[in-house]
């Protein structure tokens, strides 16, 4: 998963024609730390389906302010740059769960290509 530390790198990366999914976390987070032992099989198990990006949300507070990022680990699926679902509970996410959010997001971007 690349991690991004500009505003640019991340307009770029949510622009692209495809599934990109934007994972909020920090590293004081003990939530974000708990999805960190099984994301990059998880990211493995998308290829060519979904790209996966990381985002520190205390390294663009701007940004996630404009995203009204909260609660963190939060979960943002784009399509050329629009919002396509996210997922943001207060809750631990388990791999299942992210599992089911990025199956929806593939579905949610499926649909709105065939119209």
């Amino acid at each position: 998963m690349q991690k991004l530390t500009t505003e640019a790198e991340f307009r770029e990366a949510v622009g692209r024609d495809g599934l990109t999914v934007a994972v909020f976390k920090t590293t004081w987070c003990k939530d974000c730390h708990f999805i960190d032992p099984f994301m990059p099989e998880l990211v493995r198990s998308y290829a060519g389906r979904a790209e996966f990006v990381e985002i520190d949300r205390d390294d663009l507070p701007d940004l996630c302010s404009e995203l009204n990022i909260l609660g963190i680990p939060s979960f943002i699926a784009f399509d050329r740059g629009s919002e396509l679902i996210r997922f943001v509970s207060k809750l631990r996410k388990s791999r299942e769960e992210i599992e089911q959010f990025v199956d929806r997001a593939i579905e949610v971007r499926e649909t709105l290509n065939r119209n």
